[in-house]
C-alpha cells in the first residue's frame, strides 16, 4: 500500500489544494491530509473546524483521510507507515521553501521522499492567507474556495462582527 501525507495548515484550505488532494488521490492507494497543529498561531479557524470542513470538501475521495498532529513531520510520517510527503508548488518561491524542508526531512529520516506537483494554473495565485485578508475587507472569495468553506468564512465573519 502506498502511503501518501499531505501536510499543512489548511487555514482555510483553497481549490490549490483540493486540486492537489484529487490528484494525489488518483497516484496512490492511501492520502493523508495531515493537519499541523501549531500553538504559537493563533488560525482563522480552530483544527476541528478545519478537519470539518476538509472531510466535507473532499467527500467521495475514499482514499483520503483528515488528521491533525503535532511535532515533527518525520516522526507522524512513521506512526502512519507513510513514505511520501505531497507538496504543491505554485512557483518558484514555494520550491526554493519547499526544496529546503524535503532536503531538512530526508536528513531527519532517509526513508521519506518528498513529490513536489505543480499546481494547476488557474489555482496558482491562491494562498490561504490571501484568502484571509479578502475577507478581512470583505472581498468575494467564491471562486478561491470550496462552497463550504466560503459559508463557513461568511458565518465566521459575520458573527465576529456582531
Amino acid at each position: 500500500m502506498s502511503i501518501a501525507v499531505y501536510p499543512g495548515s489548511f487555514d482555510p484550505i483553497t481549490n490549490g489544494h483540493l486540486d492537489i488532494i484529487k490528484r494525489a488521490s488518483k497516484i496512490f492507494s492511501k492520502v493523508i491530509v495531515a493537519i499541523l497543529i501549531n500553538r504559537d498561531k493563533k488560525g482563522f479557524f480552530s483544527i476541528e473546524e478545519r478537519k470539518e470542513l476538509i472531510e466535507e470538501a473532499i467527500k467521495g475521495l475514499d482514499n483520503v483521510e483528515v488528521v491533525s498532529f503535532n511535532g515533527l513531520l518525520v516522526d507522524f510520517m512513521k506512526e502512519k507507515e507513510a513514505r511520501i510527503i505531497i507538496k504543491g508548488l505554485r512557483n518558484s518561491t514555494d520550491f526554493e521553501y519547499e526544496h529546503q524542508m524535503a532536503l531538512m526531512n530526508k536528513k531527519l529520516n532517509e526513508n521519506v521522499e518528498t513529490l513536489h506537483m505543480s499546481t494547476n494554473p488557474e489555482y496558482s495565485y491562491i494562498s490561504s492567507s490571501a484568502i484571509r485578508q479578502i475577507v478581512s475587507f470583505g472581498g468575494e472569495i467564491k471562486e478561491f474556495v470550496p462552497a463550504n468553506v466560503e459559508m463557513a468564512i461568511k458565518n465566521k465573519v459575520k458573527i465576529n462582527l456582531n
